[in-house]
């Protein structure tokens, strides 16, 4: 169908002027005196939760091109431009340095899953081409276990940067374990003296620059490449769109920064704001209530999972959270259903009868539309409740039906995307590329929505089979396959099954036992624990295993997903799976 003949939705908003330049000029560039980026240099910029220590916008940048100057001239890292940097790490201040360090220096960066272990680090390692690796204490072994996965040992020792310690952020010393002793660290770098200028990428933004891995249905997560213009489009347009008050405001960072949601919203586009970061390492409802009173936070990304904690937890009677004015809950949709729009107007009307009055609005995105694409207005939080937004500026839209034509008005259809911020491709995989961006440069969602009149969209299904487990992606193919290294089973199944307590899908296998007549309950438990200790966290079947006779197919042997999710249903209303973690 030419492109003349199909129904085209613009965005609401106007089109905003983008540039084509780098990311490290863009965020913290010093062309104008005391200023670094849009902002003055003296500005806070991230402030560590536990300690308080605090860098400022001019001294990330000075920071920065220390290390740039450290990697490039250390006598064993001796990185060089367009090289890989591998950030393997949770929440804390040295990320964003880390990061911007390795941009100063003309580097991409790739940051993995600080849950992952050691054989799904060693995929991402590889497949990003990445030559060195900035972790913590607490990750190096997994990171030389990796090592040894891809045939370095010892030499892979050459290759870690340790960052703990803040003491270059008027924070406290951490002198290295006996396990760390002899790797560079952090501070070496930056004691090496620094470079005059950054690496310039002036008109050559589609250069990538981020590699953020995206969890298909089939095979192993993939690289998405995301370009310069595709980070500095992103900004601008949120920063244009955006419809609450952002500059010198304080932004509460719980999601992880590994995760390009948290990555963008909450280190990239808070630059360009003017907002200042506080990172807390994980989530813990206690300590998020208090860091919002001590540092006088007034927003804060958000996934459901967060919200199920704010509707009953304690902590929230205990701490004035009167500065708190906007959530944003992305990642994973709190979706149309009536239960997950129950939630967030439960714990809206919980804040407000302790003072509190926040606007708790949605955004909706991918890795692959670097990320967010749709966003609530604050003023619509309420009218427009369970809407995954409107589509931000620059940016248009299809909706799509099963038959390649476009879905009448008001009815679903899934969601294309086309604008400055879809990712340059796969990495390493234009057969996937090509598989989900057409000639056209239309990219493929898998997700169903529909549209209003007013522009707002629903997400109603999804096409494509990704678990959305606390808004981490698991790929059922990829789980599928492990369970079919393990010699009690035959054949695997997985499918996600909505868990309204935790406000989250839950991975939940089906088995068929290799022996007939294995004990089915004991399999069951059996086959849990083994998979626990081969996945990260967030891949677990906490959903439970269930063990049947035969995995539906259809004739051409795919599995139907759909059959083993209704089943799921009646089993979860009869209660008749019972091993779960």
């Amino acid at each position: 169908m030419s492109s003349s003949n199909v129904k085209i939705y613009s965005s609401t908003f106007s089109n905003v002027p983008l540039v084509n330049r780098g990311v490290f000029s863009y965020f913290l560039g010093a062309s104008r005196p005391g200023y670094v980026g849009e902002h003055p240099a003296n500005w806070p910029a991230f402030t560590d939760a536990a300690s308080g220590a605090t860098i400022t916008r001019g001294h990330l940048r000075a920071l920065s091109l220390q290390l740039g100057h450290g990697l490039t001239h250390h006598a064993t890292l001796r990185a060089s431009r367009n090289d890989t940097a591998l950030i393997f790490a949770p929440n804390i201040l040295q990320f964003p340095l880390a990061m911007f360090g390795s941009w100063a220096a003309g580097l991409r960066v790739t940051l993995a899953n600080s849950a992952y272990n050691a054989r799904e680090l060693a995929h991402q390692y590889t497949n990003s081409g990445a030559s060195l690796v900035y972790t913590t204490e607490d990750h190096l072994q997994t990171v030389r276990d990796m090592f040894t996965a891809v045939g370095l040992g010892a030499e892979g020792d050459k290759r870690i940067i340790i960052i703990d310690g803040l003491r270059w952020a008027g924070g406290a010393n951490v002198p290295p374990s006996v396990a760390s002793a002899g790797l560079v660290r952090l501070e070496d770098l930056l004691s090496m003296g620094a470079m005059e200028s950054e690496e310039i990428f002036e008109g050559q933004g589609n250069e990538t620059t981020l590699l953020c891995y995206s969890s298909g249905t089939t095979g192993k997560p993939k690289g998405v490449e995301t370009t310069h213009h595709n980070l500095t489009s992103m900004a601008e347009i949120l920063q244009h769109s955006w419809d609450a008050p952002t500059s010198r405001e304080v932004m509460l960072a719980i999601l992880p920064c590994y995760h390009i949601y948290g990555c963008v919203m909450q280190l990239l586009w808070t630059l360009r704001a003017g907002i200042k970061v506080v990172l807390q390492a994980r989530f813990e409802p206690e300590a998020w209530c208090r860091n919002i009173q001590t540092y006088a936070v007034s927003l804060s990304l958000v996934v459901p999972p967060v919200l199920v904690h704010l509707a009953r937890h304690p902590a929230v009677e205990k701490y004035d959270m009167k500065t708190l004015k906007v959530m944003v809950s992305g990642a994973a949709p709190l979706g149309p259903d009536l239960t997950r729009q129950a939630l967030s107007i439960r714990v809206a009307a919980r804040l407000a009868s302790f003072g509190t009055h926040v606007a708790i609005i949605q955004g909706y995105g991918l890795t692959e539309t670097s990320p967010v694409a749709m966003m609530v207005p604050t003023k619509s939080a309420e009218s427009a409740l369970g809407s995954i937004g409107v589509l931000l500026p620059n940016l248009q839209s299809r909706l799509v039906a099963d038959d390649g034509l476009d879905a009448k008005e008001g009815e679903p259809g899934e969601i294309w995307i086309r604008g400055p911020t879809v990712m340059k491709g796969y990495l390493k995989n234009a057969s996937a590329t090509a598989g989900c961006i057409n000639s056209e440069g239309w990219f493929q969602t898998g997700d169903i929505a529909v549209r209003t009149n007013e522009g707002f969209y629903y997400i109603v299904d999804r096409k494509k089979e990704l678990i959305k487990y606390k808004g981490f992606q698991v790929p059922p193919a990829e789980l599928e396959a492990l369970l079919l290294n393990n010699p009690d089973v035959a054949d695997a199944a997985v499918v996600g099954v909505y868990d309204d307590a935790q406000a989250t899908e839950l991975p939940r296998a089906y088995i068929v036992a290799a022996n007939p007549s294995a004990k089915k309950a004991q399999l069951a438990r059996d086959v849990i624990a083994w998979t626990k200790a081969r996945v990260a966290s967030h891949k677990q079947l906490r959903g439970g295993v269930a063990v049947i006779d035969v995995i539906p197919k259809s004739a051409a042997g795919k599995i139907l997903r759909k059959d083993l999710r209704e089943r799921a249903k009646v089993e979860a209303e009869a209660n008749m799976v019972k091993a779960r973690m």
